[in-house]
């Protein structure tokens, strides 16, 4: 069925094309406003314009030599079919305003009859390809423009091929066998190829940016990856433990599974949070990513399980294969030891000193986010290598920095003419043209003296909105696609807030239902904010501040596009509650079994530690893979959430919120009575179901609740035992639990009831020792020290 789908899916969209529409409607703004009066008054042409730029060292460009170079490629380019016309500055007297004062810059504009998206590649290869034949020694031509940016980019799918490419060397070093590391790597592919196809076909009925599929691939390799990264695991450990493979994968479905589904359920809110902001730009966006993390959730619960059982043991490596062959079908508990139950008990002994380090850490990284500055990047931000750069410094450097980025004043009625010197005398405008009236509109083009990125061009709109036309009495308004981004930017920053409270509020509220605690989700919203703003402190210092971007290859610093915080925070909500779910409904697990909230902790950290940290590496190879996608949002997209993801695992989820857990003790775990009765239940990752107890018997008390005994394991010289196998027994010797302790020397086994019972610890290097133990109605420490005698029996 799912290869099915992804065929037909596939064939649908290659048939039908794409319809994607970058709509920034900014409803009750002044450039919506502006906007609406040239959509009447001057229609546009029904293609987009690109630029032809060149410049001479020597001589001018009206030198003959000059013009019989550049004046027959503009010739063959008006030619090619698919172009509208071309404005050559050669045309007589209107001509003569696209050559600079010193006569050394000129540049033709290229209409096209379609727009960018939709004119082929081939096209504008040719006209990029002609034009810069006329080049020769003394004579440089470069291109700017939507479509051409478009035949500089990469090969689509270079991204998500190396993406997948680094993940799966991850996976493989995680799982030490290639079956293993195949499947979610399968899972991702056929989740987000079904999502894009999909989202393809979507975009012929509905607005859904150009933007959308790469943050929707993004999104989706990174989770659908990651989701089966949970499953397998899962079912590997049931492998191990004596479990026949179809047996296994419906434990791991019932428990991972479950938790899948509340992960891919948290992800999908916080993408659809975007919605309070009212902006219809990100609408087309929520509906790209939503669909394709439901269709990756989808593929994990029902593709991934029927993968499993093609492949049966092979998801194991070879040597597990040969232990478990060798000691066959029977139970043998994991153990979480090495480097990850060493830092869990590091972090339980020095609770204060983690915290404050972590704590110092990402505030430091969250310092640069107080100089954020939200706005729009162009072409101006490309790569200095590409064309499309070179022509925006040309023209920059012919006609000004604001020649990139006019200003367009439309005025509907009032003193057109004191309007206009009003502008005029304006500090930080370079040129004023004024277009003949159309149907009672007047539209002045305005070049400022500053870049469209620079706050002075900002100040500049202002100050024409606030001062200049009230002065003269006109009504007009200012518009144009500085301006534009301008108030894309305002009105993004003030419904900011109100999307922060909508989705940590949300997360708040799932986190409350799940745990049954008020702390644990307080301190979810909390670490969440936190990375954000360490987060965004990156791409300040990375995007906004330029550090490192040589580096990175991504271009010139400038403002951070003003749609991105809102898309990070979706994303970065979603994936951080993933992580917080993982490691706390294991700690959790631990609680409800021995009410000790440090046993808790630790065991929680020592054993998810490992699949939290290998699937937040694997997201950070995917977002970073996306530096290469050529697309100046979907690097910054990329970097910023590769920074997060790595913050939140690696310093939160691993330091920070064990060491705040750890201080606050049995206080993360209390919910009142009263909101306890009024909270659904919901279960996120039940137990696994445990084996049918056998019968009792006499010694076996068998009336009463179920219990434990824990403690630590160590030497006469106090040092813990790491790998001793403890055994809970009734007084015949039938046995009742097994367990191996931990590096940090802990045990804990599951008690039938209150009784009298025997607790034998063997270790190959410390010898052994047994005592008789009495429970009774609760939990029961009992540490035991291995002296490297024989087996010693004691009574209490």
């Amino acid at each position: 069925m799912w290869v099915g789908a992804l065929c037909g899916l596939g064939v649908s969209a290659s048939a039908a094309g794409t319809e994607y529409a970058n709509v920034f409607s900014l409803p009750d703004t002044d450039s919506k406003r502006a906007y609406d009066l040239l959509a009447k008054a001057f229609p546009d042409t029904s293609g987009d314009s690109d630029t032809v730029v060149w410049k001479v060292d020597d001589g001018s460009v009206g030198d003959r030599a000059v013009r019989d170079r550049v004046e027959p490629a503009l010739d063959r380019i008006a030619r090619m079919p698919g172009v509208g016309a071309v404005a050559s500055p050669y045309a007589g007297d209107r001509g003569a305003a696209q050559i600079s004062r010193d006569g050394t810059i000129a540049y033709a504009q290229v209409t096209f009859t379609q727009r960018a998206d939709e004119i082929p590649k081939r096209l504008v290869q040719d006209v990029v390809d002609t034009a810069r034949d006329a080049r020769r020694d003394g004579l440089d031509v470069e291109l700017g423009g939507q479509a051409i940016q478009r035949v500089q980019e990469p090969p689509s799918g270079l991204a998500e091929i190396v993406g997948l490419a680094a993940a799966a060397v991850v996976l493989f070093l995680a799982f030490g066998s290639l079956f293993a590391m195949l499947l979610p790597i399968a899972v991702a592919v056929f989740g987000v190829g079904t999502g894009l196809f999909t989202t393809q076909l979507l975009s012929h009925s509905t607005d859904i940016p150009d933007l959308a599929p790469l943050l929707a691939s993004l999104i989706g390799l990174g989770v659908g990856i990651d989701y089966a990264l949970f499953i397998v695991t899962r079912h590997r450990r049931g492998l191990l433990r004596g479990l026949d493979p179809e047996e296994s994968a419906v434990v791991a479905l019932n428990t991972s599974g479950r938790a899948v589904l509340f992960a891919g359920g948290t992800v999908c809110i916080a993408l659809a949070g975007m919605l309070v902001t009212g902006l219809r730009f990100l609408d087309g966006v929520v509906i790209a990513t939503s669909l394709t993390v439901v269709l990756s959730v989808l593929a994990a619960t029902t593709l991934l399980p029927a993968l499993l059982g093609f492949l049966g043991p092979r998801v194991l490596s070879r040597a597990q294969r040969g232990t478990l062959a060798e000691r066959g079908p029977r139970a043998e508990p994991e153990r979480a030891g090495g480097l990850a139950a060493r830092w869990s008990l590091g972090v339980q002994r020095r609770p204060r000193r983690t915290a404050l380090l972590a704590a110092v850490a990402m505030a430091v990284l969250a310092l640069p986010v107080l100089s954020l500055r939200l706005g729009a990047t162009d072409q101006g931000n490309d790569d200095a290598s590409t064309t499309t750069r070179k022509a925006y410094d040309l023209l920059a450097e012919g006609f000004g920095p604001g020649f990139n980025g006019p200003l367009q004043v439309v005025s509907s009625g009032g003193d057109s003419a004191a309007l206009v010197k009003g502008v005029e005398a304006t500090a930080g405008v370079a040129r004023v043209t004024v277009l003949p009236p159309a149907g009672g509109v007047t539209l002045i083009q305005v070049v400022p003296t500053t870049s469209p990125q620079s706050e002075r061009t900002d100040q500049l709109i202002d100050t024409l909105r606030d001062r200049v036309i009230p002065a003269a009495g006109a009504d007009a308004h200012v518009g144009g696609v500085t301006a534009v981004s301008k108030d894309f930017a305002t009105v993004t920053g003030d419904r900011l807030p109100l999307f922060v409270l909508t989705i940590i509020g949300l997360g708040f509220l799932l986190l409350l239902i799940a745990f049954r605690s008020l702390v644990v989700p307080l301190t979810a919203a909390v670490m969440n904010l936190l990375a954000a703003a360490a987060s965004f402190g990156v791409l300040v210092a990375v995007f906004q501040w330029g550090w490192g971007l040589d580096l990175l290859g991504l271009g010139r610093e400038g403002p951070i596009n003003a749609f991105l915080p809102v898309i990070m925070l979706s994303l970065l909500f979603g994936l951080s509650m993933d992580y917080q779910v993982f490691l706390v409904s294991r700690m959790h697990e631990e609680w409800a079994h021995t009410r000790d909230n440090a046993r808790a902790v630790r065991v929680g950290l020592a054993e998810t530690s490992r699949v939290i940290n290998s699937a937040a590496l694997i997201m950070v190879c995917v977002f970073l893979a996306f530096v290469l996608s050529g697309d100046g949002s979907a690097a910054t997209a990329g970097v910023g959430l590769a920074a997060a993801v790595a913050l939140d695992a690696f310093i939160l989820r691993t330091a920070l919120v064990p060491a705040v857990m750890h201080l606050l003790g049995a206080a993360n775990w209390w919910l009142p009575g009263r909101l306890d009765r009024w909270l659904p239940h919901l279960a996120v990752e039940p137990a696994e179901k445990p084996e049918p107890a056998p019968a009792p018997t006499e010694a076996t008390p068998a009336d009463g609740p179920a219990s434990v005994v824990h403690g630590f394991v160590r030497t006469d010289e106090g040092d813990p035992v790491e790998g001793a196998s403890v055994t809970l027994l009734s007084r015949g010797g039938r046995p009742l639990d097994r367990v191996t302790s931990l590096a940090d020397g802990s045990y804990i086994v599951s008690v039938p009831g209150p009784g009298a019972y025997l607790l034998a610890v063997t270790s190959a290097a410390h010898g052994s020792r047994a005592r008789h133990v009495v429970v009774t109605d609760g939990p029961l420490v009992q540490d035991v020290e291995l002296t490297g005698d024989e087996v010693d029996s004691a009574r209490p």
